[in-house]
């Protein structure tokens, strides 16, 4: 538990404090931050086991690298570039579009201008399935996009961060971070065009026969890893 002194330290005098030699100070910062970060990695890599990679790495390299911090940004903006960064690595050397859905707890992001619409309460069980079955099929079509893209758009429309922010985070210019949310928006109008009226077997995307893989519901893809 932390002492009353420790919970007052800032971002940054918890970082310093870490390149200064205390053994604490970086798993105190990363207990304060790891909600948020550990659902950019789950977004951006699609399943829980792939992020935990991903966010164990971006704790290694932001350990690692504390010292290199020039203060240009807020901690919590570095350590999300670093998290992001760890991950974008990882897909890009997998070289592969994953199928895998993301979590399905992204419906409670509807009001955070998240890709998928947050449903209100629906009694009706057949509702629930059709709502359900959408999501699958957005989340399916998400995951087959650039890595690129799919940061910026986990970024901005599913977590809520300005733009200005992500490309903090993304270490881009803000028109990079609009361009490729604007492609990766465009190709996901194309990939979901089994959603609009009309919309059929001849509208999923090549490569992924079934629109509708099973969704992941462990308690892995609820909760943060602990670095115990």
């Amino acid at each position: 538990m932390n002492s009353p002194a420790e919970a007052e330290l800032t971002d940054h005098e918890l970082l310093t404090a870490h390149v200064d030699g205390d053994p604490d100070a970086f798993a105190i910062l990363f207990r304060r931050h790891r909600d948020r970060l550990w659902a950019v990695a789950l977004r951006t890599m699609g399943n829980p086991e792939d992020a935990a990679d991903g966010l164990q790495d971006g704790m290694i390299a932001a350990y690692r690298r504390a010292g290199s911090f020039r203060g240009d940004a807020a901690v919590t903006t570095w350590l999300h570039r670093v998290v992001v960064n760890a991950c974008l690595d990882r897909l890009r050397a997998a070289k592969v579009r994953r199928a895998e859905p993301l979590p399905e707890d992204l419906d409670d992001m509807g009001d955070r201008g998240s890709l998928i619409t947050a449903t209100s309460e629906a009694a009706d069980p057949a509702d629930l399935a059709v709502v359900d079955e959408r999501r699958r099929i957005v989340l399916a079509a998400l995951d087959q996009l650039p890595a690129d893209q799919k940061a910026a758009l986990v970024l901005v429309d599913m977590e809520g961060y300005p733009v200005a922010e992500v490309a903090e985070m993304l270490d881009c210019a803000v028109g990079t971070v609009k361009s490729r949310c604007s492609r990766g928006r465009a190709r996901l109008a194309t990939l979901l065009g089994v959603l609009r009226p009309g919309g059929g077997a001849d509208h999923v995307p090549p490569g992924n026969p079934d629109p509708l893989p099973a969704v992941r519901t462990t308690e892995a893809s609820r909760a943060p890893p602990d670095p115990g």
